[in-house]
């Protein structure tokens, strides 16, 4: 015991490698996009920080439909609650400490509104592996109380410990933990989790240099273990997973591993698109696609 003790006091801390506020728009802060830092620490390739307060205009379910193919969706519920719907007819509420698990595969659309008391928390987008990018879509609510708890640790995706997720998700960890003022807690991820990053809802975590609230923070390469230290009471998610070794082809809404899967995957979705349209479905993304169609060309990122 004293053995192991004295080695990692001689091991160096982990160090941050990079660290952003992100860009903050009305209620979203998106801290990281598949075109920018998704690179460096896929398959995490997107993620937002959201704080409806309930007090601005909500916009309803019915204009925010829009696609995705190749990814999973990850929506963690903190606090308040929201509405959710999707193309493949599951709709419903999650209110704090619910979880969404959208497994976009070959293609869905879905839709989302904050309850009239706001919702605060977090939404992640994972790369699926070759195998699932274009594989039928599936997904998993994971009601409050469902996901295991150890300690001040809440597993959403992974395991922890002797707990594991009920969400199954290709290998990776994805971890909501509570500090209170004072605690410390150190992280050791699985044997290859080379890639590691830690964002903050509330408080400063000190790893041993300040995250603060708001901010998300990406670790060097290695599966070395992770000391935190919460001054105040803090609250933050961490996500670790072997690298995703295949390159990213980018679209509006997807993120696939070849241009041909990415091909794929947004035929599907304009064939889906095409019947919301039929039923007279409008949203912002709707706008766009019937805009292609009317135009006889797609978008961007298809041409």
């Amino acid at each position: 015991m004293l053995a192991n003790q004295l080695q990692k006091a001689r091991q160096p801390a982990r160090k941050i490698i990079y660290r952003t506020r992100g860009e903050t728009g009305g209620p979203i802060t998106r801290l990281m996009s598949p075109s920018d830092l998704g690179q460096l620490i896929k398959p995490f390739v997107f993620l937002d920080h959201f704080n409806f307060d309930g007090q601005g205009r909500r916009m309803p379910m019915e204009l925010g439909w829009h696609p995705h193919s190749g990814i999973a969706t990850v929506t963690v519920v903190l606090e308040g609650a929201v509405q959710y719907a999707e193309t493949t007819g599951k709709a419903g509420v999650l209110s704090a400490g619910s979880i969404e698990w959208m497994r976009a595969g070959n293609g869905v659309w879905h839709t989302g509104a904050a309850e009239p008391e706001g919702v605060r928390g977090f939404q992640l987008w994972v790369a699926l592996p070759p195998e699932l990018e274009n594989a039928p879509n599936a997904s998993h609510y994971v009601m409050p109380g469902e996901s295991p708890v150890d300690g001040p640790v809440r597993v959403i995706l992974g395991s922890h410990g002797t707990l594991k997720s009920p969400i199954d998700a290709p290998p990776m960890n994805y971890l909501g933990v509570s500090l209170k003022a004072g605690e410390r807690w150190s992280y050791q991820p699985p044997k290859g989790h080379d890639v590691a990053w830690v964002a903050v809802h509330e408080g400063v975590l000190r790893t041993p240099t300040p995250v603060p609230s708001g901010e998300i923070a990406i670790f060097e390469p290695s599966d070395a273990s992770i000391d935190f230290h919460a001054d105040g009471d803090t609250v933050f998610v961490l996500g670790s997973a072997p690298a995703h070794r295949h390159e990213l082809a980018l679209g509006s809404y997807s993120v696939h591993t070849s241009a041909k899967a990415l091909r794929q995957g947004e035929e599907e979705i304009r064939r889906i698109g095409a019947r919301l349209l039929a039923e007279g479905k409008k949203s912002y993304a709707l706008r766009e696609y019937g805009e292609a169609r009317a135009s006889r060309s797609l978008p961007p990122s298809d041409r």
